[in-house]
């Protein structure tokens, strides 16, 4: 790990040629010398392989737990590899998503915070109009652009993020003020949290809130104000949950799964989930070999990816998958910290906030899949099947990827 501070920045910053001399490089040109630049000193190898690692498990998971969905769900026209086909687009989707976004610099992404939310916040309204919004399961959740189905909300976590990084740095003198500090993002994070609830995705709410109040603590505001917003945010999720008859039974069924009145109801995806993962034990019975996935375990390839992997790759397999998105946390909070100690605060509330974004989430969904959550509809990142999820991961790693570039670049001396 890179630790520097102001003064060796200081120390190394020797007169060199800048981007901002005259005969200023073409964008796309900086492009590409930035990518010849990722050379191994000049970018975090560890980092940028955990994702690799998690994409490609991803890849190769949901190929072993669609194998019979087509069959399953009544697509008779369609071969095994029909799930795998369409996985492999969006994972490459995701790549190419993601190498644009390392190229763009992290003044650019400051620059475009603002506009991103409020578009995004457009497309949050826009799923619930007739024609463009996509109905499933009962909810309002996705947008139909031919020929792709966007999910707002997973835009929203990015957006959500950049927003809140960006109101810190710009208010940082009055986030300890309620009226001209709390307020207006208190606000903003109320429209979003509204919409959101609306659609309903309870789920992508958490994530969202956790992110967004997670930024403003790191960027400044007052512990006072933070733990009041949480409250009222813990008080708002209790409400929706004992007022609404189906989640309360969700959330009840949870803590005893294979009771008589739950175990082929409400708690049906969890008490299959567990069943998999003891199935599987330390190494599990064996790559393709599960038996949950035909027709016992509901959305395997998604929410319960997970279970799966426990079933057939067994402990050793579910602790590699908890030690990358450790990893990947780690050094998102490491280079968020890097970042700050150069006076550089968006850049680092943005890493850190990637990093809790990715960390929650991962939180959320192991901990559905072992019990320890009521059962909800979150995916894994990077390698749950899913368009909009995984191409918003890549770009989140990607930037995050940027920032420590940025970073390395600081400690040789150049001007960025």
């Amino acid at each position: 790990m890179l630790t520097t501070g102001k003064s060796l920045i200081r120390a190394k910053a020797q007169p060199t040629r800048s981007r901002a001399d005259g005969n200023r490089p073409t964008g796309w040109r900086l492009w590409l010398a930035d990518l010849r630049d990722m050379s191994a000193p000049n970018h975090d190898a560890g980092l940028l392989w955990a994702g690799v690692a998690l994409l490609l498990t991803g890849l190769v998971m949901v190929y072993s737990t669609s194998i019979a969905l087509p069959e399953q769900k009544g697509i008779t026209s369609a071969g095994p590899t029909y799930f795998l086909v369409r996985h492999a687009f969006v994972v490459i989707a995701g790549v190419m998503a993601g190498i644009f976004a390392f190229a763009v610099p992290i003044r650019g992404w400051q620059r475009v915070a603002l506009p991103i939310f409020l578009a995004v916040a457009v497309m949050l309204v826009l799923v619930f109009a007739p024609g463009i919004g996509k109905k499933a399961g009962g909810a309002y959740r996705w947008l139909m652009v031919p020929p792709v189905t966007i999910q707002p909300t997973e835009l929203m976590k990015l957006a959500i993020l950049l927003y809140v990084a960006d109101y810190s740095t710009r208010r940082q003198a009055r986030m300890h003020e309620f009226k001209k500090g709390f307020v207006p993002v208190a606000l903003a994070i109320a429209l979003v949290g509204t919409l959101i609830m609306l659609e309903p995705d309870l789920g992508a709410l958490v994530v969202v809130s956790c992110v967004a109040l997670g930024v403003l603590f790191l960027g400044g505001m007052s512990a006072r104000l933070f733990f009041g917003m949480s409250a009222l945010l813990g008080a708002i999720f209790t409400l929706s949950v004992l007022l609404v008859p189906w989640r309360r039974v969700r959330f009840f069924s949870y803590l005893e799964p294979f009771a008589k009145e739950y175990a082929s109801g409400s708690s049906y995806q969890l008490t299959n989930s567990l069943m998999a993962i003891a199935k599987g034990e330390w190494f599990g019975s064996g790559l393709g070999a599960g038996v949950a996935k035909l027709k016992f375990l509901p959305e395997p390839h998604t929410d319960f990816l997970f279970a799966t992997i426990g079933e057939e790759l067994g402990v050793v397999g579910m602790l590699a998958i908890v030690f990358l998105f450790y990893w990947i946390v780690r050094r998102c909070f490491e280079i968020g910290r890097q970042a700050i100690s150069f006076d550089l605060l968006f850049n680092g509330l943005v890493a850190q906030g990637v990093g809790l974004w990715l960390g929650v989430q991962a939180f959320i969904n192991l901990g559905v899949n072992l019990g320890l959550l009521p059962t909800k509809g979150l995916t894994l990142p990077f390698m749950s099947w899913g368009g909009t999820a995984i191409v918003m991961s890549c770009v989140a790693l990607s930037i995050v990827l940027r920032i420590d570039f940025e970073n390395r670049r600081l400690m040789r001396g150049t001007v960025l």
